[in-house]
């Protein structure tokens, strides 16, 4: 979009957009700044980028992450995309969580080929979600899991499975109550973390856990999706099958 601007003279432009689902064409005429560039008055969202979890992987290469989708900073609307990359993070710093504060993971991404892991086709509300390249080179030492419907989860002690040290580790959380009236799609469950390592090093539920797997009775059953601001323990999940909705078997 800023390099198309950027050829622009006093010429008259016309925009292709979409207004609440609806097609339109708006006439624009670019004028120029003191720079002597030509410019025009718009906003536009050119790219977003992020930090979280790969949920699931299946035998077709296809991956769901995050549990909840990509909204836009500025609006809180959720940002539709035409096409994105999933990269390797390395996690440099953590931020500990608190009650009131949520903490957060930060993380370097090198971007380059080497780097992506795959493809990004889709971000909804339940997460994102798209392909990955490679599957059998980079994660043939993965053992699958079986699925679990959300009428299988009980209350009590679960697992979750995440990365806050560059090596994946799985940790002890309680879930508190299980959601079947689905009022919102990402928080059917409700947990809490009680493993004492993983309070240590992050205060509970941080950002960039997002979509770490939710496992019980050996299957995984949802993704962690959000904390409590006010008790940094404690957050919501999303049952899997409302991610694996998004995913052709």
């Amino acid at each position: 979009m800023i390099a198309a601007v950027k050829k622009l003279d006093d010429e008259n432009v016309v925009l292709h957009l979409r207004r609440k689902d609806q097609p339109v064409d708006v006439r624009l005429k670019a004028v120029e700044s003191s720079e002597e560039e030509y410019r025009l008055g718009i906003w536009v969202r050119d790219n977003a980028q992020g930090l979280g979890t790969v949920t699931f992987l299946n035998g077709n290469s296809q991956f769901g992450a995050l549990g909840h989708g990509i909204h836009d900073v500025d609006t809180n609307e959720l940002l539709e995309i035409a096409k994105g990359s999933l990269y390797e993070t390395s996690i440099s710093a953590i931020q500990k969580g608190e009650d009131g504060s949520p903490g957060g993971m930060e993380g370097v991404i090198v971007y380059n080929r080497y780097n992506i892991l795959g493809e990004i086709t889709e971000n909804t509300d339940a997460g994102i979600f798209g392909t990955v390249d490679r599957i059998h080179e980079l994660f043939a030492d993965q053992t699958p899991l079986k699925a679990g419907r959300k009428t299988e989860i009980q209350r009590g002690p679960a697992k979750i499975r995440c990365c806050v040290d560059g090596v994946v580790r799985e940790y002890d959380v309680n879930i508190l109550k299980v959601d079947l009236s689905e009022r919102e799609v990402n928080k059917g469950i409700v947990l809490e973390v009680t493993d004492k390592e993983l309070l240590e090093k992050t205060g509970g539920i941080i950002q960039g856990m997002s979509g770490s797997p939710i496992i019980q009775n050996d299957k995984i059953i949802g993704a962690v999706t959000h904390v409590f601001v006010q008790d940094a323990k404690k957050g919501y999940g999303i049952f899997i099958e409302n991610m694996l909705e998004h995913v052709k078997s």
